[in-house]
């Protein structure tokens, strides 16, 4: 039973991670056709991602958080998670590095990956649905973040190897939530706090400044329509 339970959660981590690069790819095509998504519609792809975080944020990690972790921890958690992430922000751009995205990607993915896992471990239900949720946000965020990494790199198709073996953290933060955190509800709690104050910090540090185009409809557009996504996965999932 144990090893049935490591292998779904090693396969729909995967699943969850898998389209990242295919994110990538598509920002990728663009570097090669310049007039390609372009304007607008790249505007409305970052602001899709945005409203991806925002409801990961506010209908997944902080209401999962707070059911594990109360109070003053709470709050120092997800405090705890914007101030890392604007230190760690801070120091990648005196270094000249661009990353905000990328970050974001990963602050989101991997503390849910965590969850699956530990979900998976306790046989809660709706496993197989917050896998593909995790992926249908990973895909824009992955085009965004590839976008944003490959700014001036002459050479992307390396830098697309490189967010090919981004979806192999999965199984490890799944495997993580499995073997550790399923019967640690506070741990998990903190995890899930401190990743959406981080993700809070970088979806209005980062993304959402990207998202803005004057005189453009589809990046608010995009931001309501994935929140919408986010808020149906949300309901469907029995929230």
């Amino acid at each position: 039973m144990i090893s049935e339970t490591l292998t779904q959660a090693i396969l729909l981590s995967l699943l969850a991670g898998s389209t990242i690069p295919l994110g990538g790819l598509l920002a990728l095509e663009d570097r090669i056709h310049p007039r390609w998504l372009k304007s607008e519609l790249r505007h409305g792809v970052i602001a899709f991602g945005g409203g991806m975080l925002v409801a990961a944020v506010a209908l997944v990690l902080v209401p999962q958080g707070l059911e594990r972790l109360h109070g003053p921890a709470a709050l120092a958690c997800f405090a705890g998670g914007g101030a890392a992430f604007f230190i760690i922000d801070r120091t990648l751009g005196k270094s000249g590095e661009q990353a905000g995205q990328l970050l974001a990607m990963l602050v989101d993915f991997l503390p849910e990956a965590v969850a699956l896992g530990a979900m998976l471990a306790a046989g809660a239900d709706g496993v197989l649905l917050l896998a593909l949720l995790i992926a249908l946000q990973n895909f824009p965020e992955g085009f965004n973040a590839f976008r944003e990494a490959s700014e001036g790199d002459a050479r992307p198709g390396r830098r697309l190897m490189t967010f090919a073996l981004i979806p192999l953290l999965g199984p490890l933060a799944a495997l993580t939530g499995a073997g550790l955190l399923s019967g640690n509800d506070p741990a998990l709690g903190a995890l899930m706090l401190f990743a959406a104050g981080g993700i809070l910090y970088l979806t209005f540090q980062d993304v959402a400044p990207q998202a803005v185009l004057d005189k453009a409809w589809a990046p608010p557009l995009g931001a309501v329509a994935g929140f919408t996504l986010g808020l149906a996965g949300h309901l469907a999932t029995g929230g």
